[in-house]
Order: structure tokens, then C-alpha cells, then sequence
């Protein structure tokens, strides 16, 4: 079948998970500035950081898909498995910013991070497959720096949070240092594929 219904539920998915995401930020009890901080500034940088890698998997998902033409039943479950990590997304915020920072949250928040990175490759993979040695999207992809240097820096979070520092606090701002790096690393525009697409509308 065409794309238009893989991108669609896969575009309210992501929607409720933003959604659901913001409702676990707790108002503060008073009217002032340090009240909102007291009571929710964790929250808000942590729903910041999921919702900037919420907003770059939906970005991604939606250049990616520009270069597919028809998906098929292995495309679909590989992309319903991204669709699980990312909606795990709201659990381990929410997890990481009630327990402000402690260890496993964060360890766990560093691995639905690198399960996600996983499962998109998968689908990259999986569509790459479909379409053979002439592949668009391989094309555009190229090496694909980006893809493999963001696992490293989530294994490196994840190790530093659960070995440095383990009664202290310096492991776990290594990690959120990585993820963040990250974060920042794939804000930066890519033309890769929109350089392809071009290409192929030329033609």
C-alpha cells in the first residue's frame, strides 16, 4: 500500500506522545518565578529534551519517508517498532524528572534513547531492502556519520550514569551532557535526503 496511512498514524502517535508528555508537568503551587522553577523546572528541561527528540524523529521520519513510493508488511512492523520506543518516551521522562536524575532513570532514559536509534535504523534498513541495489534512500543516507556516532554517545552516557561516580552526581551529568550532544548534533539541519529528492523530481 501507499505511505499516506503509515505516515498518518504514525504522525498522531507521535502527537499523543508530545501530549502526553506535557501533561506530566506539574503547575506550580504558587504565582511566583521561583515557584515555577522549584515545582517544575526538572520537568520542563527534561519534557524539553524528549520533546526536541520527539520533534527530530517526527522531521526525520517525514524526509525519509518522501523517498518511498509503497510500503510493505516488513516496513510497516519495523516502523510500529520505532512507534513503541518513542512511546516510552513519556515514561522515562517522567521517570528521570521524579527522581531528579538518579542513576537507573537515567540509565534507562540512555537505553529507550539507543532503542530508538535502533529501531529507526531497522526501518531505514528495511526500506533499503525493499528497494534494492538502485535504492533512493540509500543514496541519501550515504555513510550516515550521524546514524553511527549517536549510539556511541548513548552507550557512553549509559556507561558513565551506571560506573562514574556511582554515590555522586558527576556520571549522571556526563550522560545527560551525551544525550543532549546529541540532541544538539541532529538539530542541525540535513539536506541529504531533500538534495535526493530534488534529483529525482528533476528527472
Amino acid at each position: 500500500m501507499r505511505t499516506s496511512r503509515l505516515e498518518a498514524f504514525s504522525d498522531g502517535v507521535l502527537a499523543i506522545i508530545i501530549t502526553i508528555m506535557v501533561l506530566e508537568l506539574k503547575p506550580p503551587a504558587g504565582h511566583s518565578l521561583s515557584d515555577l522553577v522549584h515545582t517544575t523546572g526538572i520537568g520542563l528541561l527534561t519534557y524539553l529534551l524528549s520533546f526536541v527528540y520527539v520533534g527530530i524523529y517526527w522531521n526525520n521520519h517525514h524526509h525519509m519517508f518522501h523517498l518511498v513510493q509503497r510500503v510493505t508488511g516488513g516496513i510497516l512492523w519495523a516502523n510500529l517498532g520505532l512507534l513503541f520506543c518513542l512511546s516510552l518516551f513519556p515514561f522515562t521522562t517522567a521517570w528521570m524528572d521524579e527522581s531528579e536524575f538518579a542513576h537507573t532513570p537515567v540509565v534507562i532514559y540512555g537505553v529507550n534513547l539507543l532503542a530508538a536509534a535502533i529501531a529507526y535504523f531497522v526501518v531505514q534498513s528495511v526500506i533499503i531492502r525493499h528497494q534494492g541495489a538502485h535504492s533512493p534512500l540509500r543514496k541519501a543516507v550515504g555513510r550516515d556519520v550521524k546514524g553511527k556516532i549517536s549510539p556511541i554517545f548513548y552507550f557512553a552516557g549509559i556507561f558513565s550514569a551506571l560506573f562514574i561516580d556511582p554515590h555522586g552526581q558527576i556520571g549522571v551529568a556526563i550522560a545527560l551532557a551525551c544525550f543532549v550532544a546529541v540532541a544538539i548534533m541532529w538539530i542541525i539541519p540535513d539536506r541529504r535526503i531533500d538534495r535526493v529528492v530534488h534529483q529525482i523530481e528533476e528527472n
